[in-house]
C-alpha cells in the first residue's frame, strides 16, 4: 500500500472523526463533488496529509488530461491528482477530504490505502458526494439520494429496489468500510440531465448542506448558494429563449411535482415512474444541444470552481 502515496510530513498529528470523499471521475454531473472540493479547499484552513502516485493508478490512455497549445508552443498541462487533504471547518473541527480523479487502476490497493487511512486516523464516518444526472428541473430544489452501511444513518424511503450498476471506487469504498465494521454513508446530488455537463452550483450547495448535517460539521456554503444564484438567471434566460427546452423543463416540473405528491404520501415511486408524457430522449438531445453549447463554458475547468471565500456557514 505504501507505494501508492508519499506522506507529507508538515502535515503532522492527524485526527478527524470524518472523511469526506469527493474523488471524481466514474459520475459527477453538474460537477457537483468537484465544485464542493474546490470551495471547502479555497474557504476553509487546509494542509496536505497523502499524495497518491498517479501514474500508479490513471490511465492516461483513457482519461487524457487536457493540454493548452498558444500560437506555437505547449503552455500548459492539466496534471491529474488524488490527495488527501486536513481541513478545518469554521468552529476548528478538522475533518479529511479525498478529492482528484478516481483511480482507474489498482482498485483494491486503493480501496486497502483509504480503509487504512480511516483507521490510522480515528475516522468514525466517511461521507461520499457525487452529481447524477437525472430528469429534474433547475426550477426546483436539488434532491438527493442517500445511502449507507448501516440502517438509521440516512433518513430516506426504500424506492430503487435492486439494481445492478457498473462499479466505481467510490462506491467500492463504501461497501469494504461496511464490511469492516465501518460507517460510511453517501449522497448523490440529483443534477438536471441538460446541465450535467455544466458547473451546477446548486447541487454542490446541497451537498455541502448534508455533509454539514451527517457530519455534525460547520461548513461555509454562502458563496456556492449565490453563485446558484447567479447562475439560475442565466439558465432561466437560456431556456425562455427556445420553445422546445422550455417544454422540456414545463414537463419535468410536472413530473417532479407529482414525484413530489407521491413522496408525502409515502408510496413508492421514482422520478422516472410518473405517467407524465415526455418527449423522447432524441427529442431532448435535440433540443437542449443548442443550450448546452451555449451555456457551458469549454475553457473553464471544474475544478477551478467558484472563486469565492466566507459566506453563510452550516452545522
Amino acid at each position: 500500500m505504501v507505494d501508492l502515496y508519499d506522506v507529507h510530513p508538515e502535515a503532522g498529528d492527524v485526527h478527524a472523526r470524518v472523511l469526506v470523499n469527493a474523488l471524481t471521475g466514474a459520475m459527477d454531473a453538474g460537477h457537483a463533488a468537484a465544485l464542493v472540493a474546490h470551495h471547502l479547499t479555497e474557504t476553509l484552513e487546509t494542509r496536505r496529509v497523502l499524495t497518491f502516485h498517479v501514474d500508479e493508478l490513471v490511465d492516461y490512455r483513457a482519461h487524457r488530461p487536457p493540454m493548452t497549445f498558444e500560437s506555437w508552443r505547449w503552455t500548459d498541462y492539466e496534471e491529474p491528482y488524488i490527495a488527501l487533504d486536513l481541513v478545518r471547518d469554521d468552529e476548528g473541527t478538522e475533518l479529511l477530504l479525498l478529492h482528484g480523479r478516481e483511480p482507474d487502476l489498482r482498485w483494491n490497493g486503493f480501496v486497502d490505502a483509504v480503509i487504512a487511512a480511516v483507521e490510522r486516523y480515528g475516522v468514525q464516518r466517511t461521507i461520499s458526494i457525487h452529481g447524477v444526472p437525472m430528469g429534474v428541473p433547475h426550477t426546483r430544489p436539488t434532491t438527493v439520494t442517500a445511502h449507507a452501511t448501516e440502517h438509521g444513518l440516512v433518513d430516506t424511503p426504500e424506492i430503487l429496489g435492486t439494481v445492478q450498476v457498473p462499479g466505481s471506487v467510490t462506491g467500492l469504498i463504501e461497501l469494504r468500510l461496511g464490511r469492516a465494521g465501518h460507517q460510511a454513508v453517501g449522497f448523490s446530488a440529483n443534477v438536471p440531465h441538460y446541465l450535467a455537463q455544466s458547473q451546477y452550483h446548486q447541487a454542490a450547495a446541497e451537498l455541502v448542506r448534508q455533509i454539514a448535517r451527517s457530519g455534525e460539521l460547520a461548513l461555509p456554503v454562502g458563496d456556492l448558494e449565490r453563485a446558484a444564484s447567479e447562475a439560475a438567471v442565466e439558465i432561466e434566460r437560456q431556456v425562455s429563449a427556445s420553445p422546445e427546452v422550455t417544454a422540456v423543463v414545463r414537463a419535468l416540473e410536472q413530473q417532479y411535482d407529482a414525484f413530489m405528491r407521491g413522496v408525502s404520501l409515502e408510496e413508492r415511486t421514482t422520478l422516472l415512474a410518473e405517467p407524465v408524457d415526455l418527449p423522447s430522449a432524441e427529442e431532448i438531445g435535440a433540443a437542449v444541444e443548442a443550450f448546452l453549447a451555449d451555456h457551458t463554458d469549454p475553457g473553464e475547468s471544474p475544478e477551478d470552481g467558484p472563486g469565492d471565500e466566507g459566506g453563510t456557514t452550516l452545522s
